[in-house]
């Protein structure tokens, strides 16, 4: 374990390489047991180098549909990691966890985090989605895209509501007949809806 690490720490540059990092977590995954890439996550984590930490943080997403421990680890831990790069790393990690479980069976856990408290964890989900309707079942089911994201469109978090606009306004420029369907039973009054609203409304025609 502590030759790998000193690989990584050899390998990947100063300066930010998310591409090696990927590389890497895929690569390790791929050739090493569950286990074996929990308990290694786990150090890696504890690393000074944010972008070691990037590593572990994808491999608990691949390994959390197995490792329940992972999941939580992910939704507890890597949530309050205080550097934007690896809350970024933290939704692609629950899109991989999504992916490999399938999104219809990734329905619940995407409801149960959006309900969260941690506006990080909120986040995760909106935008490790992104484009919610290129993925397998939202292509086929956009409608339950657009209302999921939907829902959030009130939340608190200046940050999250950004993000949930955008994520809407992307499936917008597939369907947006039923965007604007959605869109148009809003309340708008209120300034949280209203800024969702202009994000989310950029590519439709009024």
């Amino acid at each position: 374990m502590n030759e790998y690490i000193n690989y990584l720490e050899n390998l990947i540059p100063e300066k930010d390489s998310l591409k090696i990092v990927k590389k890497e977590a895929e690569k390790y995954f791929k050739d090493h047991s569950i286990d074996e890439c929990y308990e290694l996550a786990l150090e890696l984590y504890k690393s000074d180098n944010f972008q070691i930490q990037e590593v572990g943080v994808l491999l608990l997403g691949y390994v959390a549909n197995i490792k329940n421990e992972a999941l939580d680890f992910l939704y507890n831990t890597v949530s309050k990691h205080d550097n934007w790069k690896v809350q970024e790393v933290f939704a692609m990690a629950f899109d991989n966890y999504c992916s490999i479980i399938g999104y219809e069976s990734a329905l619940p856990i995407i409801k149960t985090w959006f309900k969260s408290d941690n506006a990080n964890v909120r986040r995760a989900v909106s935008e490790g989605l992104r484009i919610w309707t290129n993925r397998p079942y939202f292509r086929e089911n956009p409608n339950v895209a657009i209302k999921l994201l939907s829902s959030q469109k009130n939340d608190m978090s200046e940050y999250v509501r950004k993000s949930i606009g955008n994520a809407i306004r992307d499936i917008s420029k597939k369907y947006p007949e039923l965007v604007k369907k959605e869109l148009d039973t809003w309340d708008t009054n209120s300034r949280e809806v209203l800024q969702v609203y202009k994000l989310a409304s950029k590519f439709i025609k009024q």
